[in-house]
């Protein structure tokens, strides 16, 4: 069995502030006895202000949030999942990278993700996002081997790419990962249905530690998300839900499961080429 510990954030716009409560979870979730901790999307900093994030972005060398739980891994010999940070970038166009990090117990950087699929939807009249204007998209899915067991790394609307998971879990991911800031509207009516969907699909573990609440901004845009880290199983039961609080969690798994469920519906190898055709 692996404890796994799952922050639930309500991180503002500034880097340096969200950071001790940070620390903390991740601290309190290790001593609980978790081996792996595993924090929500943009931890450091949520942002709808390309501006003021130019201002208090780092690039990942500088990145304080990345050195303080790298060290914090090292301190509490634990593994730590960065669900991700908003950094910089030398991109020519100035966008940031939306990167996520798998950090082993000796504090080093096992794994970085880049977040493939942005988020550029009008949610409803007065709710819109254009996540590439600020954010450039990565272009390589990942698979890290660890003493736990083979993590694919995902980022928040990744989860509505079924491809992407089944990819991942046909390259041996057993956990996939799944950190996010859903928004409120979107996660009520999706946020169970799809992760339950992933494991269901996959065969995997989907670990989902989750922004929460409305967002401090200094421009107040009202940014609320939906909360919910979840833990699902490998055959689509919900094993944990953080709720709407802002805190931390701990459950178990056993990767066992993932062998049976893959045992009882072997849909991962039951792929056919076909072709479309248009009546």
């Amino acid at each position: 069995m692996i404890k796994v510990g799952l922050v639930t954030l309500n991180s503002s716009d500034d880097p340096l502030a969200n950071l001790p409560v940070t620390l903390d979870d991740v601290s309190a979730a290790a001593e609980a006895g978790a081996a792996i901790v595993m924090t929500p999307e943009v931890t450091n900093c949520v942002s709808s202000s390309r501006a003021h994030q130019m201002e208090v972005l780092y690039h990942e060398a500088e990145d304080p949030t990345l050195k303080a739980l790298r060290d914090l891994a090292r301190l509490r010999g634990i593994w730590v999942l960065i669900g991700s940070l908003g950094l910089k970038t030398d991109d020519p166009d100035g966008r940031f990278a939306n990167r996520s990090f798998l950090i082993d117990p000796a504090g080093q950087i096992k794994a970085r993700y880049d977040k493939i699929h942005m988020f550029d939807v009008d949610v409803s009249e007065t709710e819109r996002y254009r996540e590439s204007d600020g954010y450039r998209p990565g272009e390589k899915a990942v698979v890290a081997a660890t003493p736990m067991g083979k993590i694919g790394m995902t980022i928040c609307y990744d989860l509505r790419f079924p491809h992407l998971h089944r990819t991942l879990a046909k390259a041996g991911a057993e956990i996939i990962t799944q950190p996010a800031a859903f928004t409120a509207v979107t996660g009520e009516a999706h946020w169970h249905s799809l992760l339950r969907a992933r494991a269901i699909e996959t065969g995997c573990f989907v670990l989902a530690p989750a922004q929460t609440g409305h967002h401090k901004e200094k421009r107040d845009v009202k940014r609320r998300t939906y909360g919910h880290s979840l833990a699902v199983s490998p055959w689509g039961e919900v094993i944990y839900d953080g709720g709407v609080e802002p805190g931390w969690g701990l459950v178990e798994i056993d990767l066992d499961e993932v062998a049976e469920a893959r045992k009882r519906i072997p849909a991962l190898s039951h792929d056919r080429d076909f072709e479309v055709s248009h009546a």
